[in-house]
C-alpha cells in the first residue's frame, strides 16, 4: 500500500499545476480530481504520472471529498493547484513519514504571496493549514460542529494533532485582476453561505453596519494593528481590496435575500 498519496482538485491549472506537482514528485501516489479543464492541466499531470480523474464541480468541500475518497495511501497531503512545498518542508516530511508520526494530523505553515511578495503581517502568515493527516483520521465532512461548506471548506479530524516547521508557499494572486476576480467570486459564495445561515442585513443598521462599517474595520484591524503596513504597496492594497470583499459578501447576501 501507498505510503503518501497527494490530492488536488484541479480546473484550468495549466499556469500553477507543473510547480506544484515539482515539489511532491516524490510522493507515493498523485490524484488530480479535474473538473471540465479546456486548457494542458491533464495534460500536465500525467506527465508527473498523476492519475487523472475527470468529476463534475460539486463545490470545494465535495469535490475534495471525492479527491480523498480516491486516494489508498496511508497518509494524505492536500494541496491546491497553486501551492508548492518548499524545499525544507519536502526533506522534513519525508523524514517524518519515514519514522513513526506521533500525531494522526498535521498544520503546515502557508506563505502567502501576493503580487509576487511574501505577506508576513496582517494576519496572513503564519496561517496554518491542516494538509496532512492519515487517510482514516481526517474528511470535508459536515458534523455537529462543522457544517460542509461552498468555500473556506474544513477539515476535520479525529486524533492528535502537530505543526511542521517550515513553509507552504501559496502562490496566491500574481496579479490584481487575478485577485479582483478571485474576490469576487469568493464573496458570491460567501453570500450564500451567509444567507443559509440566516446572517442577512434585515434593518437598515445592519445593512449599514455590514456593508460600511465591518470592511473598515477590517481594514484599520489588520492594516494598523496587526502591522499590515509593514508589508508595502502590495500590503495597502491586498487590505484594502480585501476589506471591500467583506462588503461585497454583505451586500451580495443583501441583494440575494431581497430577490427571494
Amino acid at each position: 500500500m501507498p505510503l503518501l498519496s497527494v490530492a488536488i482538485i484541479t480546473r484550468n491549472e495549466e499556469a500553477n499545476l507543473a510547480r506544484t506537482l515539482t515539489s511532491v514528485s516524490w510522493a507515493d501516489e498523485i490524484i488530480v480530481v479535474d473538473s471540465g479543464s479546456t486548457d494542458r492541466t491533464a495534460e500536465i499531470a500525467r506527465s508527473f504520472n498523476a492519475r487523472v480523474i475527470e468529476h463534475m464541480w460539486a463545490g470545494f468541500a465535495a469535490q475534495k471529498n471525492f479527491a480523498l475518497s480516491q486516494c489508498t495511501g496511508d497518509w494524505v497531503l492536500s494541496l491546491d493547484a497553486d501551492e508548492e512545498l518548499s524545499t525544507e518542508l519536502q526533506f522534513q516530511m519525508q523524514s517524518l513519514l519515514m519514522s513513526r508520526p506521533t500525531a494522526d494530523a498535521y498544520y503546515l505553515k502557508r506563505r502567502n504571496l501576493f503580487l509576487g511578495r511574501w505577506i508576513k503581517h496582517g494576519g496572513f502568515y503564519p496561517d496554518p493549514k491542516l494538509r496532512l493527516f492519515r487517510r482514516a483520521a481526517a474528511n470535508f465532512v459536515r458534523t455537529p460542529q462543522f457544517e460542509e461548506r461552498p468555500v473556506h471548506e474544513t477539515i476535520v479530524f479525529d486524533g492528535i494533532s502537530g505543526t511542521l516547521d517550515y513553509d507552504l508557499i501559496h502562490h496566491a494572486y500574481p496579479t490584481l485582476s487575478t485577485y479582483i476576480e478571485h474576490m469576487d467570486r469568493y464573496s458570491s459564495l460567501g453570500a450564500d453561505l451567509l444567507l443559509a445561515r440566516g446572517r442577512r442585513s434585515r434593518s437598515a443598521l445592519s445593512f449599514v453596519f455590514n456593508v460600511w462599517l465591518v470592511p473598515q474595520l477590517t481594514f484599520i484591524w489588520n492594516y494598523f494593528f496587526r502591522l499590515g503596513f509593514l508589508d508595502g504597496r502590495e500590503g495597502l492594497l491586498l487590505h484594502l481590496y480585501h476589506a471591500i470583499y467583506t462588503s461585497w459578501k454583505y451586500a451580495k447576501a443583501w441583494e440575494l435575500a431581497r430577490k427571494k
